[in-house]
């Protein structure tokens, strides 16, 4: 779970509690995982197109294709990440995010976002180097089972301090489909019992010989001790799958056709398209929706705003048009101002940039025609204005 400082999860301040009210462990064996982990953990730090910086935790997982595994939600629409692998100085673990920031021309590693997979929630980083100590830990053949212990080496974000350590127990496996502020994921969930906060998205969960059984991904709103990660059969599926990485952002698309454009209240993108002697505003999304393997991006343009609800003729209009447009539909919603007509279209968000171009010209066309033929005749206005005088003598 990232934040805009975001992208990250974080461990609860009664830790310690649960670890006394648990079950005995072996603090030897603990260590020994902690260390043998942390040669694969890193902190990622990524920047969206509007220089908003979300940070979270990965792990590195293959040392021939120097790939890096995190959560979508940690890279979002970046191409580019920051990485950070543990430093050490007279032999003692550096821990103060502030010096790695200091020293990121030293210790930073710039990486390409090869892969986003955000139904799963995966993301792979492809890094040109690592340092020499760091290794690549080995994935578990399998699911985890309940009552297994797990450790977890995170970077919560409520915190200066880098390469946290919690333990956890399974509580179950599980095919989990659910909504986030990310969208829409179905995944083979690993469901623990063990804090997760923004920062920790992206850290590895092991068992008890070290091997990689799921990725931290998020917490319970109700109960914060309840976490969800990616079970490592969806690791598998991502890393035998075609790769695909994740769509321009709207933003970086408009400026590079060149389009101007000015960012609405909403977020989203406004672009007064000039339809002859009139002007008519498009919106084009700020992020991408995603079905499946589908990238989505919506271009819409409003050509009305009533406080009655549209008339038959009117429904009956838009649904013929809808039938014959060849990209997008006539939508109605209803929102605090009224009822809204207005024109959306559904462009592959790996379209060009020219073709972005020309569908906001084609939407803005659409609606402009719609608008005009919207607009109260002339004689009809004629006439109010004839009654409201007559009334006021």
């Amino acid at each position: 779970m990232p934040t805009t400082h975001s992208k990250r999860l974080y461990l609860p301040v009664f830790f310690a509690f649960l670890l006394s009210a648990g079950p005995v462990l072996d603090v030897h064996a603990d260590s020994s995982t902690y260390q043998t982990t942390l040669k694969s953990t890193a902190w990622v730090i990524t920047s969206n197109a509007d220089n908003e910086t979300s940070t979270g935790t990965g792990v590195y997982i293959d040392s021939e294709k120097k790939l890096l595994l995190t959560n979508a939600h940690v890279v979002g629409d970046s191409r580019k990440a920051v990485i950070f692998f543990p430093a050490r100085e007279n032999g003692k673990l550096v821990v103060r995010r502030k010096h790695y920031l200091t020293n990121i021309l030293k210790l930073g590693i710039q990486g390409d976002v090869v892969a986003v997979d955000r139904k799963r929630d995966l993301a792979l980083i492809q890094l040109p180097k690592v340092p020499g100590d760091v290794t690549a830990v080995e994935l578990a053949e399998d699911s985890t089972t309940p009552g297994s212990q797990v450790d977890l080496i995170g970077n919560p974000g409520d915190s200066d301090i880098l390469w946290v350590y919690t333990s956890g127990t399974v509580r179950s496996v599980y095919q989990k489909k659910f909504k986030s502020t990310h969208g829409e994921h179905d995944f083979m969930a690993v469901e623990t019992q063990s804090p997760i906060k923004p920062g920790d998205s992206g850290g590895p969960i092991v068992d008890e010989s070290g091997k990689l059984v799921g990725l931290a991904q998020s917490f319970s709103p109700q109960s914060p001790l309840i976490s969800f990660c990616v079970d490592v059969t969806e690791i598998r599926r991502l890393l035998q799958s075609p790769w695909r990485s994740a769509p321009l952002a709207s933003k970086v698309l408009l400026d590079e056709a060149e389009i101007k454009y000015t960012k609405h209240s909403s977020g989203h993108y406004q672009i007064d398209q000039q339809v002859g002697k009139e002007t008519q505003s498009v919106f084009v999304a700020k992020n991408t929706e995603y079905h499946g393997r589908a990238d989505i991006r919506r271009i819409w343009s409003t050509v009305q705003t009533t406080t009655e609800a549209p008339d038959a003729v009117l429904m009956m209009r838009l649904l013929r048009q809808n039938t014959a447009t060849k990209i997008g539909s006539w939508a109605i919603e209803k929102t605090d101002e009224g009822y809204v007509v207005f024109f959306v279209a559904k462009l592959d968000a790996t379209a060009s940039d020219e073709t972005l171009s020309s569908t906001i010209d084609y939407v803005a066309r659409l609606a402009a025609a719609m608008a005009t033929d919207l607009k109260p005749k002339e004689t009809e206005k004629t006439a109010q204005a004839t009654l409201a005088a007559w009334l006021s003598e």
